[in-house]
């Protein structure tokens, strides 16, 4: 065989039979997965903030043009491990869906809604880059687990400007809001079951509102709360909400109280509880699970 440079169609097969050999057929439609870490999308007050980006693509069409899943990691708004759960979301890759984890500045440096500012920004330079990454930028989704959940919530319904200086005249609007067990509200005393320090100044709530008490300041409360701010004129796409019925972190009623509200607002939402499950875990990660977020995802960009 001569050595040059092959290309993939003209490289002669290998078709020498083997003894006890076994042959497993393809057919190059068999999806993979490459990683591109850290790509900066923000510079803010001295700080960089990057994605974590997982591009899908086959054997047949490597660059295949694709929807978004831009997926805000949890972290108590604190500071983000935004590895910490690119083993899953990398099974939202794995079904044909550029999948990017948004790393927000966390309360320390900066509080609400900074963290909202910033996934809507991660959002524009996305759709910006569209074709850099193969994505559809018309077909862009935002998800998020705990306080991603609510940053996912919030950055599907405020449509104002304020965050769009980075990528001037590029939308924020999703096609649909994923919330994996998001910490949506501070309203009830035991919104957080096992924090001692609920909404004290040093709770991740009084933090992320600027270092506040906020036990009685009931305006701040509401600003926080996702539920509290959504009424039937709110603008918001399609939403699916899933929470474990026993989270010990972020209480499962949080969740339904959300879903109930936006029911009652009518907007377009489902509620999908996981039996027994705590705060994370495989279970969200299921191929029932998995196959669920797939088929609303589907219905969205239809």
């Amino acid at each position: 065989m001569e050595v040059k440079e092959w290309t993939y169609e003209e490289f002669p097969e290998f078709t020498e039979e083997v003894e006890n050999a076994r042959i497993i057929n393809t057919t190059g439609d068999e999806m993979g997965v490459t990683y591109i870490p850290n790509v900066e999308y923000a510079e803010l007050d001295g700080v960089k903030l990057h994605l974590q980006i997982l591009l899908p693509g086959t054997r047949n069409e490597p660059e295949m043009n694709c929807p978004c899943v831009v997926f805000v990691q949890g972290s108590a708004w604190m500071p983000q491990d935004v590895y910490a759960q690119l083993p899953r979301v990398a099974k939202l890759a794995e079904r044909g869906y550029v999948t990017a984890v948004v790393q927000y500045r966390h309360s320390g440096i900066a509080p609400f809604p900074a963290q909202i500012m910033d996934t809507k920004n991660a959002i524009r330079y996305l759709r910006a880059n569209a074709a850099k990454y193969h994505i559809n930028p018309e077909q862009i989704i935002v998800s998020g687990d705990s306080s991603g959940g609510h940053t996912a919530m919030f950055a599907g319904i405020m449509h104002d400007d304020t965050s769009g200086t980075l990528y001037p005249g590029i939308s924020a609007q999703v096609k649909g809001i994923v919330n994996y067990y998001g910490s949506t509200s501070v309203m009830a005393e035991d919104s957080n079951p096992t924090q001692l320090l609920h909404c004290q100044p040093d709770s991740p709530e009084g933090m992320v509102m600027g270092h506040v008490d906020l036990r009685g300041n009931m305006e701040l409360k509401r600003k926080l709360s996702v539920e509290c701010n959504i009424t039937p004129e709110t603008d918001i796409a399609p939403t699916i909400i899933l929470h474990g019925t026993k989270d010990r972190i972020v209480n499962c009623e949080g969740s339904v109280i959300l879903y109930r509200q936006m029911k009652k607002c009518g907007k377009d939402v489902k509620l999908y509880l996981i039996k027994g499950a705590d705060h994370g875990g495989p279970e969200f990660w299921s191929p029932e699970v998995v196959d669920i977020v797939d088929s609303f995802i589907q219905s969205c960009i239809r």
